[in-house]
């Protein structure tokens, strides 16, 4: 690090050169110097395309219930980079932080003059998530796969004590595929001799590409899907469900969410939990009922959601959520909406504009080389939508003039990508609204 350079600044500063990634070898290699931290780990490895950082948020929230220290790594963060790191559910110190940095920083330097490319922005989090996780001697680690599966750079931990692979959907097609089949063989790739796998069982396509997998390898695989739930009570706080064991049982669950999609999110976190050997459930019910994650239909503000949700898939789970608070409180739709240019967003919008009872749309640029520009956003929005469509230049201009217009038969609903999320935290926060 430069002189006077935060742990943070040197970090951003990596794509600028770090354009090459290190083979699967390499980083196992990195990690034979490290002193191979993970290999005394009992690591919960997840895949998927939408719900991994939720099911990662159950597992990490059950385990500390039953009384482990958890180590947590997730991606991406939303307003700090710490968010990747939590210890405890809490992201790390910024002090161990920096320190983990800059050691592994140095170690950097000498695999470099080994003849090592510089690790990657996402090669070195994760070496630093290794790092810290073996000095605070965590008893569990959910480690969240990046983009894929197979040739992820979490993919060389190799003896997880559960694979886990949530929901497949197209996203990422340039890089994993154009198929549901591809897509779920590249996440199939985290499975392992010897280690059980628990897979959303939802997609007939994707389901049978992981249970081959899983037999071609002689691994003990646990199918899961909506078959496995039974809701029993909704209120504005959550639901009430029953929940099946691996052999079929029942148990009563509060999930505290307003999406339908948390509940299967909790049942794969469930099974995965009993699959790695961990039956108390009193423990695991009371971590579920005390379960956050931020932005997964989240309410900031009474009346104001945030969902990440930011391919077409996710979309419709969050169009299911969304249209049932509508119904269920009696009201309309303000919506804001942003997206990054590498994703579906024309139909994302028209699936939107379709199922929603929409009062009025405010789009805008998010601060981020990928954002797609206003006038795009304006223009796909009102080919399908009849009601107002407003642009502005920034998330706070349109957040500000929303929560200002906002009526008190509308509910507003902020989502399209999770840099959009991040922005409107960082927006809440610096302006303090509510609980920020």
């Amino acid at each position: 690090m430069n002189v006077n350079e935060t742990a943070e600044e040197y970090l951003d500063r990596i794509p600028m050169w770090a354009r090459k990634k290190n083979s699967l070898l390499h980083i196992r290699r990195f990690l034979n110097v490290m002193g191979d931290p993970d290999e005394s780990m009992r690591i919960f490895h997840v895949a998927g395309t939408n719900g991994k950082g939720s099911v990662c948020a159950f597992l990490q929230s059950a385990l500390l219930s039953s009384g482990f220290k958890v180590g947590t790594f997730t991606s991406p963060h939303l307003v700090d980079i710490r968010e990747r790191f939590c210890i405890n559910g809490e992201m790390v110190p910024k002090a161990l932080f920096s320190k983990s940095c800059e050691r592994i920083k140095e170690l950097s330097e000498v695999m470099m003059d080994k003849g090592f490319c510089h690790p990657t922005y996402f090669e070195f989090l994760f070496y630093m998530a290794m790092d810290l996780f073996h000095e605070a001697e965590v008893d569990y680690v959910i480690l969240e796969t990046g983009m894929g599966g197979r040739l992820d750079t979490t993919n060389v931990v190799r003896n997880p004590v559960v694979s886990v692979i949530t929901s497949i959907s197209l996203d990422h097609t340039e890089y994993l595929g154009d198929t549901i089949e591809k897509i779920a063989g590249e996440k199939a790739g985290i499975i392992k001799e010897g280690v059980p796998v628990v897979f959303d069982n939802n997609d007939t396509k994707a389901a049978f590409v992981i249970q081959n997998r899983a037999k071609e390898l002689g691994v003990s695989f646990y199918p899961v899907d909506k078959h496995g739930y039974q809701i029993t009570e909704q209120t504005d706080e959550g639901y009430g469900v029953r929940l099946s064991d691996i052999n079929g049982d029942y148990h009563e669950f509060f999930i505290p969410s307003h999406a339908e999609y948390q509940v299967m999110n909790a049942l794969i976190s469930f099974r995965a939990l009993l699959a790695a050997g961990l039956g108390d459930i009193k423990g695991i019910k009371e971590g579920f009922s005390n379960m956050r994650w931020p932005a997964r239909m989240e309410e900031v503000m009474t009346g104001v959601f945030l969902d990440g949700a930011h391919n077409p898939a996710g979309i419709e789970a969050f169009i299911e959520a969304a249209g049932r608070l509508c119904q269920t409180r009696q009201k309309k739709a303000d919506l804001l909406f942003s997206a990054v240019s590498d994703k579906a967003h024309g139909l994302m919008i028209k699936k939107i504009a379709e199922s929603l009872p929409i009062n009025k749309v405010a789009v805008t640029h998010i601060d981020s080389e990928r954002g797609l520009h206003t006038d795009i956003l304006l223009n796909e929005f009102k080919e399908v939508c009849i009601r107002e469509v407003k642009g502005y230049s920034s998330v706070e201009e349109a957040l500000s003039a929303l929560l200002h217009e906002k009526e008190e038969d509308c509910l507003v609903f902020c989502v399209g990508s999770l840099y959009l999320m991040g922005e409107i935290k960082a927006v809440l926060r610096r302006n303090k609204y509510d609980r920020f």
